[in-house]
């Protein structure tokens, strides 16, 4: 009886080994899922949360397994710890994408000419200004001289026509004061009875002619002028000429920005506004100064701060990592995309070095410094207790339990800042309980059985 005793324990304890490192095993695997470099913060709650019932869920096994060990008497806790002190500990945002120059510009033309010279290539450094290819002129230069003529017509015109005009006017004045003067002096011949009503009448008529004739004439200052359609000819003739000759200038692709060119997607022989592909004709970016635009997601964006220090760090650092720091933050979000209903907000990342051997166009990951502290007692997050009424650590005393209320402060992702709660205190050299579980009471029995 005994013997069979034995063996049943024996095979009570192998099982419980395999559960063990089944739960183990699954919190590894879980805790593998959540580094990755885009998070959110509700993600974040929730895998701290399986952490710590993972944590619990081992205890529990553990505490089993003890009493198994014993035959089924209660013999308290088997516990490891590890000896609380006080250390630096910093929480941060891991998020990752593209590094790019500062200044970007797409060098275009909708102008069909061809192109007769491509005077740089990739990798140039161009100043702003510079001249980056030159157009064939021909037909541009055509069309200058066309719309030249078509102003300098549309101004003659209107010039012939204010002389005339003047002319006219002046005339059309001296014929309405001659025929106010008649009209006056027959007035008086009439009242006399010198003149009939049929003489009188014609003077008013006269007059009334000579006024309307006068009134017919735009007049500017006092002096007759062409009509404003002469004006209008004139203005849109000129713009005409101002436009061929922006398109003649324009045939020489000039460099809107100090750069580096860093794409060239046509060739001598081409046409300026037809490119493979609708791409431009050629890239330039300022690398001089490089920065990264990060999409935060909603549950995050409250983390992030302008002026948080970041590390970033890439494959082509080969380990090294450069410091950059957050420098705008979008006011609005947007769609993240892939059906997700999640928002997300763009922030950009200055890269303070400038030959810090990081180039445009990779991706590299970027850690947000969110807040740190100097001096805090810190634990393994696997030795919080959450027993749904509150956050406790427990400690070990004298072969007894001990649960010590707390809040938490930085969150380092494995570690946290822990604080007493009002009426309790936190010592340096306390024994910690690392792998608790809900069930631990004050007072209960402990057995330490490895130290951290």
């Amino acid at each position: 009886m005994e013997e069979r005793y034995e063996e049943e324990k024996v095979n009570e304890e192998e099982k419980i080994d395999r559960q063990i490192q089944e739960i183990m095993s699954g919190s590894e695997e879980g805790d593998s899922k959540k580094e990755k470099p885009k998070r959110t913060a509700r993600l974040k709650r929730w895998s701290r949360k399986r952490k710590l019932l993972a944590g619990a869920a081992v205890a529990a096994v553990l505490f089993l397994l003890s009493r198994c060990v014993s035959g089924g008497s209660p013999s308290g806790f088997s516990a490891s710890v590890m000896a609380l002190e006080k250390k630096p500990i910093q929480e941060k945002l891991s998020v990752s994408g593209p590094v790019e120059g500062t200044d970007s510009v797409d060098v275009v033309s909708n102008i069909h000419a061809e192109i007769l010279s491509m005077n740089v290539k990739e990798g140039d450094q161009v100043t702003k200004g510079q001249i980056l290819a030159v157009l064939d002129q021909t037909d541009l230069e055509r069309e200058v001289e066309i719309a030249r003529n078509a102003y300098e017509l549309a101004a003659a015109n209107q010039e012939e026509q204010n002389k005339t005009q003047a002319l006219g006017y002046e005339k059309a004045v001296q014929d309405c004061q001659a025929a106010q003067a008649d009209y006056d002096r027959k007035s008086l011949l009439y009242a006399s009875g010198d003149i009939s009503q049929v003489e009188m009448e014609t003077a008013a008529n006269a007059l009334a002619d000579a006024r309307r004739h006068m009134e017919e004439y735009t007049v500017v200052n006092g002096v007759g002028t062409a009509a404003p359609s002469y004006e209008l000819q004139v203005k849109a003739a000129a713009f005409t000429l101002e436009k061929a000759q922006k398109e003649l200038e324009n045939a020489e692709i000039k460099s809107a920005i100090d750069g580096t060119v860093v794409r060239v997607n046509s060739k001598v022989g081409q046409f300026a506004d037809k490119v493979e592909d609708d791409k431009p004709i050629l890239s330039i970016e300022n690398l001089e100064q490089l920065e990264m635009e990060i999409k935060i997601s909603e549950y995050s964006i409250g983390k992030v701060k302008l002026g948080q220090k970041v590390q970033i760090s890439a494959d082509i650092l080969e380990g090294k990592t450069v410091e950059g720091e957050v420098i705008k933050i979008s006011p609005t979000g947007e769609e993240k995309g892939g059906g997700s209903t999640e928002r997300v907000i763009p922030i950009t990342i200055g890269i303070k070095d400038s030959s810090s051997g990081l180039i445009a166009g990779i991706t590299a990951k970027a850690e947000i410094l969110i807040r740190e502290s100097e001096d805090a007692f810190v634990v393994p997050i696997t030795a919080l207790i959450d027993d749904g009424e509150g956050t406790y650590i427990a400690a070990a005393e004298e072969g007894k339990v001990r649960r010590i209320p707390v809040s938490t402060g930085v969150d380092g992702d494995v570690e946290i800042e822990v604080i007493p709660r009002e009426g309790y205190e936190l010592t340096e050299g306390m024994m910690v309980i690392t792998n608790p579980n809900t069930e631990l009471a004050d007072g209960m029995d402990v057995t330490v059985t490895s130290q951290e």
